[in-house]
């Protein structure tokens, strides 16, 4: 008689506002062995993990609401072992550094698929050979930069971003609601 062994499926929480998004990422990582759960904001995903933290998560850094920030800290008291990833449409080099600090294994910009995101699970060293830029920054991309590292500092309240960059806050509202800008 031979003895089986059985081997768990790693858990996987998905936490972002986009439906859609969830639902492909979700059958892809599925495929890809893991038992997968899903919440379209971060008070739905701390609930989930409250029941059972899981092992992986993937995190979208802006919701309405609370930010995904918010959901990588309260993740974190949970389980110090689980490893998550940040994907954000809205990148910056202040969130990137902030979800690293506050307990991110990697941090990802959009579009990413299941690809990008288990290379970025299992990922524990950096790349020394990441490309260097041979130009600098345009004007652009460090007003973006700049907005949003005092977004971060403010928690993510628009007045209290608008009023510390003196600038009026629907002005702040248009300049988020673009992309970022490109080289």
């Amino acid at each position: 008689m031979t003895e089986q062994v059985q081997t768990e499926q790693p858990s996987l929480l998905i936490v972002d506002d986009d439906k859609i998004f969830c639902e492909v990422l979700s059958e892809a990582m599925a495929k890809r062995g893991y038992t997968v759960t899903t919440a379209n904001n971060v008070d739905e995903g701390l609930e989930l993990a409250r029941k059972e933290p899981p092992e992986y998560a993937v995190i979208d850094l802006k919701m309405p609401g609370k930010s995904g920030l918010e959901m990588v800290t309260e993740l974190k008291k949970l389980d110090e072992h689980t490893r998550m990833v940040v994907l954000t449409g809205y990148a910056s080099i202040a969130t990137a550094v902030e979800a690293i600090k506050l307990g991110a294994i990697h941090y990802l910009a959009k579009p990413a698929d299941a690809d990008d995101i288990m290379a970025a699970f299992f990922r524990d060293q950096g790349n020394k050979d990441a490309p260097i830029r041979n130009k600098p920054l345009s004007v652009g991309q460090v007003e973006w930069e700049h907005i949003h590292k005092v977004l971060t500092e403010c928690d993510g309240n628009i007045s209290e971003t608008a009023r510390r960059l003196n600038m009026h806050r629907r002005t702040l509202q248009r300049k988020l609601a673009k992309y970022p800008v490109k080289n």
